[in-house]
């Protein structure tokens, strides 16, 4: 893109169904023409010149078309109610952002009930690290999301729409633990720097294998190797102490940088699995 229209190279690589044009280049160039009749009638000219069967059939489709348009009356567009709300959630994602806080206030209970000692076993500094993951996996979910096919076609359906999502779940999920943290006394960087790792590094891995896929991956190995054994034994796991925080922050950073030199990947459908 170039100035205020796209370059005649770009249009001419669109026009010819290149492959090796870079995703987010694909997604601007879709998102402007379909706000500038000027781009769009320089890509029409040049899939004229490039094929001329396909130009034929184009005119000769508009030349039947456009007397019929002026026949009938304009639809009327319907009211926008939180319009922008879709490109943030999804219908998919209110369930587990329900079950979110609900897993989050049985923690809290569970807290309180149990009345553990300083050193004891936490179950909201246990929970936190996970709650966020599944909540984005249903936002990005190829079998959860009835709206799958439309999400994928998107102009945008990449990463910019998987981190919209993302941010919502965690709009929800962080002051659901803040208030949940307040009232069992945990230290709100115990939870919150792994939560946001976590949260980064289902993104990244999700790159590679699938947004689903990495949530339950990273769930799993979370609740056998630090969840089961610190309830077995009545103990804080030594990935919450706080001598490990700056890890949870350097593993926060670096799922931060995967996904942003991988951000292409999450235009590929297997990213949706």
């Amino acid at each position: 893109m170039s100035g205020e229209h796209a370059s005649e190279r770009l249009i001419g690589r669109y026009a010819g169904g290149e492959a090796g044009i870079p995703g987010d280049e694909v997604w601007a160039l879709e998102v402007h023409l379909d706000a500038c009749a000027v781009c769009r009638g320089r890509l029409s000219a040049v899939v004229r010149e490039q094929d001329a069967a396909v130009g034929s059939l184009v005119e000769g489709v508009w030349s039947e078309l456009e007397p019929l348009l002026g026949a009938h009356a304009p639809v009327p567009r319907p009211r926008k109610r939180l319009g922008w709300l879709s490109t943030w959630a999804s219908p998919v994602m209110v369930p587990w952002l329900v079950m979110t806080v609900v897993v989050t206030l049985l923690a809290v209970v569970c807290d309180r009930l149990t009345g553990r000692p300083d050193d004891g076993v936490s179950v909201v500094q246990l929970l936190a690290p996970v709650l966020p993951v599944l909540g984005v996996a249903a936002s990005w979910a190829r079998g959860l999301d009835p709206a799958y096919e439309l999400t994928a076609a998107a102009p945008r359906a990449g990463l910019h729409l998987v981190l919209r999502r993302t941010a919502s779940v965690l709009a929800v999920v962080i002051p659901a633990l803040l208030v949940a943290g307040w009232s069992t006394g945990a230290t709100a960087a115990q939870w919150l720097l792994p939560c946001l790792a976590f949260t980064t590094g289902t993104l990244a891995l999700g790159g590679l294998v699938g947004v689903t896929r990495a949530a339950v991956a990273l769930v799993v190995v979370w609740a056998a190797v630090i969840v089961a054994p610190a309830l077995a034994l009545s103990r804080t796991s030594f990935a919450l102490q706080p001598g490990v925080l700056p890890g949870w922050a350097a593993g926060f950073l670096l799922g931060a940088v995967v996904v942003a030199v991988r951000r292409d990947a999450y235009a590929r459908l297997g990213a949706h699995h």
